[in-house]
């Protein structure tokens, strides 16, 4: 089983900012499906999930991220 870390990816890399134009770094935390992962399967703290949620859902009118996966 792996181990995963208990500290918030983002509060562990120093980000302040969750940009919406990263469409790499935001498809880590989103299911093959497309949706968004849950915060317990992220590990992200409350305020980074709420600022990755708004950054998904930002980037997915943008065109950034899809809305859906075939």
């Amino acid at each position: 089983m792996k181990s995963l870390s208990k500290q918030c990816y983002f509060c562990a890399a120093n980000i302040k900012v969750v940009d919406f134009k990263d469409s790499q770094m935001l498809r880590k935390f989103m299911t093959p499906q497309a949706q968004i992962q849950r915060r317990k399967k992220t590990r992200a703290c409350s305020l980074h999930q709420r600022k990755l949620s708004k950054a998904i859902k930002r980037a997915r009118q943008m065109g950034f991220a899809p809305f859906i996966s075939r």
